[in-house]
């Protein structure tokens, strides 16, 4: 279906990746990774035509219908939703069009007659007639009601373009889908839908994401961008992960061994070259030692940060007590009169369709926000560290360096032992100096989480820490909570770091709270099992 030969990109002077041989066939569905900047929504552009590569080509065969996801949420502002995803298919929405204003027109002749008998043709065999009916699937596949498909797109809240924006690409059964974080913004119930649409589509599906279990769920193969080069390998994320590890390891034992070899040769040779009655041996040695080579291992471009949470001191057995809290914002009552109480070993999962409500409850819990009613009260020997979701106060406007940046929040004050501390985070040599005001969204977060690490709370709160993220420093950040003795109270789109960490999940449903103490997992087949109880009932 699509056929990569000899590519390759560079920027300037910098080479992303070369010499690229790839073949992407039907029926398998891709999943494209590496670490930040190493090119993987570039590489997408380049499949998609977007972009020219530096050299090399990308074949696809003639009448083989490409679709990609948009990121412009602005782009379809002027038409309805159900028109936006019936233009996954342009030439169907074309023809539609065209059809429709030659019936509309007064003076109808002839040769419209004979146009419009032409397009009814090619409208019936572009599916056009099932165009509307199976867009409405799809929109309500993912969340959106009917009563919604005729609404204008500027009228529709952002997660739900999105999800327009999702169904446009997937209407019409292309031959080739390339997705770029596809489950961004998504909802549980949105994801579960996209992966078994995935699962069982026909066509090549090419996807970039940093969701580790949704990769695991779609993905029949792995394409990896390292070493400047891109290497396909078979299976889904987890098979990859656990093979490259091995790889490595076999690699760093075989150059342990070589070196062990090496220095053995050397000192035989030291003691004996200069004995007659040893001399043959010591030359036979040294011919060996010019054959032993130590395999260089490649620079790879991924790097793993370290993230470890310790506490200053063990509170006491009280923790957090909500009781009969109540909030409205912009006239919505997003708590009603809610309570419950933490224990000493929880791991919460916060969970809520509104995201302007989790994100409201932790500003309560942090203590920015007051609540309408009701009372949030701290165990007396717990200390809190907040992640929010928008970090942009401790940023905008700042001309501090990180060094000096990290410097406020840490009982040392040490540029060596910051140092120290900040290359675990891979901020290294002269990065510290860097004004905090110019990182990126990663490494903003990560400065955000090596001031929590500084402060050696006893309860950490985070919303949405994963966003921004690679999946090397995801995985480190799952190490981190999941190792973290103390509690936890966070909300994250990653399914993974929910079902790794959390052992109880509230979730906020119509302004009043849903409680169960069992892993993520077991709330969602759970909430399954009732829903299908529900529909039988009904």
């Amino acid at each position: 279906m699509i056929t990569v030969n000899d590519l390759s990109l560079q920027f300037g002077g910098t080479v992303l990746f070369s010499r690229v041989d790839l073949k992407f066939t039907p029926g398998n569905c891709y999943g494209v990774i590496g670490a930040n900047g190493a090119g993987k929504s570039t590489f997408l552009k380049i499949l998609s035509g977007e972009l020219e590569p530096t050299g090399g080509t990308v074949e696809i065969k003639k009448d083989v219908r490409m679709s990609v996801l948009k990121q412009d949420q602005f782009m379809y502002d002027e038409y309805p939703v159900m028109d936006t995803v019936i233009m996954g298919n342009m030439r169907l929405y074309e023809c539609g069009k065209e059809k429709d204003a030659i019936y509309e027109k007064p003076d109808f002749d002839d040769a419209d007659g004979i146009r419009a008998a032409e397009l009814e043709e090619e409208f019936a065999e572009l599916g056009g007639w099932e165009a509307e009916s199976n867009a409405s699937q799809l929109l309500q596949g993912l969340g959106i009601p009917t009563d919604l498909h005729q609404t204008l797109m500027r009228d529709m809240d952002p997660r739900q373009k999105v999800k327009v924006l999702l169904a446009q690409t997937l209407f019409g059964e292309p031959d080739v889908v390339l997705l770029d974080e596809p489950t961004n913004n998504l909802d549980l119930e949105s994801v579960v839908w996209l992966e078994d649409f995935l699962m069982d589509y026909s066509g090549t599906v090419i996807v970039v994401s940093h969701d580790r279990y949704f990769l695991n769920n779609v993905c029949t193969h792995i394409v990896d961008i390292d070493y400047g080069k891109i290497k396909m390998y078979v299976g889904n994320y987890d098979f990859w992960y656990d093979s490259s590890q091995l790889m490595q390891k076999l690699i760093k034992d075989k150059n342990r061994k070589a070196e062990e070899k090496i220095a053995e040769l050397e000192e035989f040779i030291r003691r004996f070259s200069a004995n007659k009655s040893k001399s043959r041996q010591a030359t036979s040695r040294r011919k060996l030692l010019d054959k032993i080579t130590i395999e260089e291992m490649p620079a790879s471009s991924r790097k793993y940060p370290w993230v470890g949470f310790t506490m200053a001191r063990e509170p006491g057995k009280d923790r957090l007590f909500v009781t009969d809290v109540s909030k409205t914002v912009d006239g919505v009552k997003i708590l009603d009169n809610v309570s419950f109480i933490m224990n000493k070993d929880d791991k919460i999962a916060l969970l809520g369709e509104s995201e302007i409500a989790v994100t409201e409850f932790y500003k309560l819990l942090a203590g920015e926000t007051e609540p309408d009613s009701g009372t949030i009260k701290w165990g007396v020997s717990t200390t809190q560290a907040y992640f929010p979701k928008d970090n942009s106060r401790y940023f905008d406007g700042c001309d501090d360096s990180i060094m000096d940046w990290i410097r406020q929040f840490s009982e040392d004050k040490r540029e060596s032992y910051l140092r120290t501390f900040l290359g675990r985070m891979l901020f290294t040599g002269d990065d510290v100096y860097k004004p905090v005001k110019v990182l990126s969204g990663g490494e903003k977060v990560r400065c955000m989480l090596s001031k929590m690490m500084l402060s050696g709370a006893s309860i950490l709160l985070f919303d949405q820490p994963t966003n921004h993220l690679d999946l090397e420093s995801i995985a480190a950040l799952n190490n981190g909570m999941s190792d973290f003795k103390g509690n936890i109270i966070f909300t994250t789109h990653d399914h993974q770091l929910t079902q790794t960490v959390a052992n109880r999940i509230i979730e906020i449903k119509d302004g009043k709270l849903i409680d169960r103490k069992m892993t993520y997992d077991e709330y969602i087949g759970l909430e399954e099992t009732q829903s299908r109880i529900a529909e039988a009932r009904g």
